[in-house]
């Protein structure tokens, strides 16, 4: 096992160091084979991909209600969700209403997705925190339709800590699909898996690949929310034993995942990759993370002022500032999807139990995209009235600029309101 060790100088290619999104041929092979055999075609790539015969594709709801976890678990899972609970209820927009002049009333309302999935990976871990992080925002803002699927287990079942974070979440609609095919029975819809109006939820490169058919096919998704990765940005105050398992827990996700360092001290570097190599020795989930850190890096900087640039240019998933003064780095960030301010905050609180959410954009996509929010459950419409007064006001605008475009119904539509005041 190795990593990529690299030193900055001029024109060093920032980009290479970002994994980007995987265009995958087959991805839309398997949207036309769904869209031609529907529930046939779910079920023989489950037993093609995750070699599981299924008899159904959905979780009967008793099965969800009778769902048991240990008391210690089950406690866990509650502080999490009361945590992301308390900081996604404060992210709820509220109605915007003005006159922009006299009689010219101008509104923007929200109102929530009609029907989402969401998307829970499961290939190498039963990861219900991710049901927590898609469903307690679908919950606030008060979707009223959410299906849930992920890749059965090896026994064809789904892991009860799933199945009691979605009752939580008050989600009773749960598919045994995943992969590529989950994406295209949401975006197409089957016998059994009705059409979505969006689709949520992170995932390997094939589910990336699959999100972004369904766009090209036209349907919503939150974002490019592939394989994770994190950037940790040190100086010499950093604890290598500290830095090490913080790039190890995001390398353990599995082998596509990226790990990166940033720092101006190459002595620092040296402790972390020691420290790297000797806690991935005695790790149950080598595999992965030997994998992963096989296409992740190190990289030496001059100063920090140059790993602000390389963070820009990367726009990592996560970025941990493991340096002094921290803070002093918010107001210089644009192109990030989530922040952990000094050494004692690590992903991991993220990831489970903080409050903030997860789900962020991968390979660059935090140059354009956001982390989710209950926001992105919503939609949003604007509206607007005229009163006489507001025709009397507007009409002279109005029909001065529809005339200049050439466009002269739109100046007589207003032209007659106008003329019978």
């Amino acid at each position: 096992m190795k990593w990529h060790l690299y030193e900055w100088s001029e024109g060093f290619s920032i980009r290479s160091l970002r994994r980007e999104p995987a265009s995958l041929p087959f991805v839309e092979e398997v949207f036309s084979r769904v869209a031609a055999e529907g529930d046939e075609a779910l079920l023989a790539y489950t037993r093609l991909w995750d070699g599981v015969s299924l008899a159904r594709l959905r979780v009967p709801v008793q099965e969800i209600e009778s769902a048991r976890v240990s008391p210690s678990l089950a406690a866990a899972i509650e502080r999490a969700y009361a945590n992301i609970y308390s900081f996604h209820s404060l992210q709820r927009p509220k109605e915007i209403v003005t006159e922009t002049e006299e009689g010219v009333l101008c509104g923007l309302r929200y109102v929530p997705i009609r029907r989402v999935g969401l998307y829970i990976p499961g290939g190498t871990a039963p990861l219900f925190s991710t049901v927590l992080m898609l469903g307690v925002p679908a919950q606030i803002a008060g979707v009223p339709s959410v299906a849930m699927a992920m890749p059965p287990s090896p026994s064809g079942t789904v892991h009860p800590a799933v199945l009691y974070a979605a009752r939580l979440c008050g989600i009773s609609e749960i598919y045994t699909v995943g992969g590529a095919q989950a994406i295209a029975a949401f975006a197409i819809g089957t016998a059994t898996i009705p059409a979505v109006d969006k689709i949520f939820g992170p995932g390997n490169r094939y589910v990336q690949a699959a999100k972004l058919e369904a766009v090209r096919r036209g349907v919503a998704i939150d974002m490019p929310a592939g394989p994770s990765e994190v950037v940790i940005v040190t100086d010499e105050t950093a604890l290598p034993l500290w830095v090490a398992a913080d790039l190890i827990a995001q390398a353990e996700h599995g082998p596509d995942s990226l790990v990166g360092l940033v720092s101006p001290s190459r002595e620092l570097i040296q402790q972390v990759s020691e420290s790297l190599y000797q806690q991935v020795s005695m790790h149950p989930r080598r595999r992965f993370i030997e994998s992963s850190l096989e296409g992740s890096w190190a990289l030496w900087v001059p100063d920090m002022d140059t790993a602000l640039t390389v963070v820009e240019e990367v726009a990592p998933e996560h970025l941990i500032l493991a340096c002094k003064s921290p803070e002093s780095w918010l107001s210089r960030l644009h192109r990030v999807g989530s922040v952990f301010l000094g050494p004692l905050t690590p992903e991991s609180a993220g990831d489970y139990a903080s409050g903030t959410n997860h789900v962020l954009p991968t390979g660059g996509a935090a140059r354009g995209y956001s982390s989710l929010t209950v926001l992105s459950f919503l939609r949003s419409f604007t509206y607007q009235r005229l009163t006489l007064e507001g025709v009397r006001s507007l009409s002279p605008t109005v029909i001065s600029m529809a005339e200049a475009e050439e466009l002269p119904a739109h100046a007589q539509a207003m032209k007659l309101r106008y003329a019978s005041l």
